[in-house]
This record gives C-alpha cells, structure tokens and sequence, in this order.
C-alpha cells in the first residue's frame, strides 16, 4: 500500500519549472567556496535558469545547493546527482524538504543509483537490483517522518535514468528523468517512454574546440571515466554504439562514438545539437562545457552559451 499511496502522492505535483537551457558542472567542486559562491551569481546574472552540480567524491551536494542557493535570488540548483548510496531514504527526503523550505521552488532533487564501483569502494555496499531498490527507496522517501517547518511548496525530484524501466519510473515516481552522458537519439527514446508530461532534462558535454585533433583529446579524457562503468557502456550499447565504439584496439573510443556524446566546435555548432535535443523530446537542456584542463571555471564559454538562452526560451 504504500508504493500505491506513493505513486498518487508522486504525480498530483506539477513539475518545477526549470526552465529550457541550464548548465552542468563540476568545476564548482573543484574552486574554494568563495570563488564558486562568486561564479553562481554570475550564472544566475546571465540568464541561465539551473545549474546542476554533481555528487561522487567531491563536496556534499545538500550542503553545497544550500551555499549556492543562498549566494544567489532566483536560481534553481540540481543535484545531477545525489547517490542513494550516499544516506539513506528518509536523509534524502529530509535534506529535500529543508532546502524546499529554505529556498521555495528552487531546489530540485536528483537521485540516481550510482554504479558498483562506487556503492563498494566508497559507500560500503551493495549494488544489486538497482531498479527494485530504487522503487523501494522512493516508497520509503514518500512515507517518511519530518518534524521540522514544513515546506510552503511541494519538493520535486528527477531520477538518473538511463534504461527503459527507470525512465519508466521517472515518469510515474518524479517531475521526471536526468540522462546523463547521452545523445539526441536517447531523448527521443526516453521522450517516448515517459510520455509528454515529465520534465526530460539531458546532460550535453560541450567543447568550445575547433581543431578536431584537440577537441576529441579533450573528449576522450573526459569519457573515459563513464565509458569503463557499466551503466553507461550498456546504455550505449543499447543506444546501437558497439564495444568497437566504447574500446577500439586502440584502447580509446571511436570518434563515432566521441562526436555523439561530446559536441565540439563554434557556438553555431553547439546551437545545433542543444536543437536536436529539444527537438527529439527534451524539455530543459543542461550544458556542461569541457575544457582543457577541466578544472578551470569556463566562464568565458559560459557568457557565450548565455547569449543562446533569448533564442531557446520557449
């Protein structure tokens, strides 16, 4: 009964309004506090709507969406995302719903699985039946106890979906799904899957790049973390990319492969591919820009993918 009750409580709530072009980052993690809480202001200053910022081992995510949505008025933050194996299921709701009270319709909650490696090298668990216990974890979420001020507008979450069944059940449990590390043919897969409602808000990694040789290093440095984890490889190949693709005998990715997941050139360039998502089904595009050194703010890139936002607004 209460996976039921959940799944009613789950899609009475209209989906938080994240609006159509946000930014993805790590780079946040990577500077003191003070020069990050600097440059979400100026994030929120050009225009973007929400910026997504991710939980492995860097900064604690509920503790850093707090800090950036108190340095800032209007901006949402996601969490792209927060590992279920990080706390448990009513630590999760709690922080949700302390961040929602703090920061009315501006703080939006993605959860996902996280992957094997990580649940056992880093979290001291177990990685099994992802999808079962992902819906045992949002049962749990849905029916837990919080006793402090309630908050004054409803919470909202997406989950981390990459497959069938948990796009499937990022429509029915949540405001809907955050691919990550995915092409335009996977939106219109998950757009299919989820129906017309549910917010679909893909990860796109751009490199401001015009020499093919620099921008597929540049890429390939980046994939080469996702392409060794088995959630990824599997959705790829599901996606008709081939082990060819994800390891060629050269050891590294194809450039098949590498110009559909990391899109590099002029800002004309990225334009289009941002286009191809909305057109395959997505509602809200969240960019993240690679760069050379991958540590470094890419501000300047920033300021230019912002002049886009007029254009991609409805």
């Amino acid at each position: 009964m209460v996976g039921e009750s959940a799944v009613i409580v789950a899609t009475m709530t209209k989906p938080l309004d994240i609006g159509r072009l946000g930014l993805w980052t790590w780079t946040l993690d990577a500077q003191p506090m003070a020069k990050s809480l600097e440059a979400v202001s100026e994030i929120e200053s050009l225009g973007f709507s929400t910026v997504w910022i991710p939980e492995a081992v860097g900064r604690e995510p509920f503790a850093h969406a707090g800090l950036l949505l108190g340095a800032t008025k209007k901006l949402i933050v996601g969490t792209g995302i927060a590992s279920m194996q990080a706390r448990s299921a009513a630590t999760m709701q709690a922080g949700q719903k302390t961040l929602t009270e703090a920061f009315p319709d501006r703080f939006l909650l993605g959860i996902g699985t996280s992957h094997g490696n990580m649940a056992k090298a880093i979290h001291k668990k177990t990685y099994e039946k992802p999808y079962s216990t992902m819906v045992e974890y949002l049962d749990t979420m849905d029916a837990g106890m919080f006793m402090a001020a309630q908050p004054s507008t409803p919470t909202h979450r997406v989950l981390a979906a990459l497959g069938p069944k948990m796009l499937k059940l990022a429509g029915e449990r949540s405001d809907g799904a955050h691919p990550y590390f995915t092409t335009p043919d996977h939106t219109a897969v998950a757009r299919e899957i989820m129906g017309a409602g549910p917010t679909l808000a893909p990860e796109l990694a751009v490199i401001f790049e015009t020499d093919a040789t620099k921008a597929r290093t540049i890429a390939r440095q980046y994939m080469g973390t996702y392409t060794r984890l088995p959630n990824y490889a599997n959705n790829l190949l599901r996606s008709g990319f081939t082990e060819a693709d994800i390891k060629n005998e050269h050891g590294v990715q194809s450039d098949r492969l590498v110009d559909a997941i990391c899109t590099w050139g002029t800002l004309d360039t990225i334009r289009k591919r941002i286009q191809e998502h909305y057109d395959a089904g997505a509602s809200h595009v969240c960019v993240q820009v690679l760069t050379e050194d991958f540590v470094s703010l890419p501000s300047a890139e920033w300021r230019e993918l912002a002049t886009l936002i007029p254009e991609f607004k409805n």
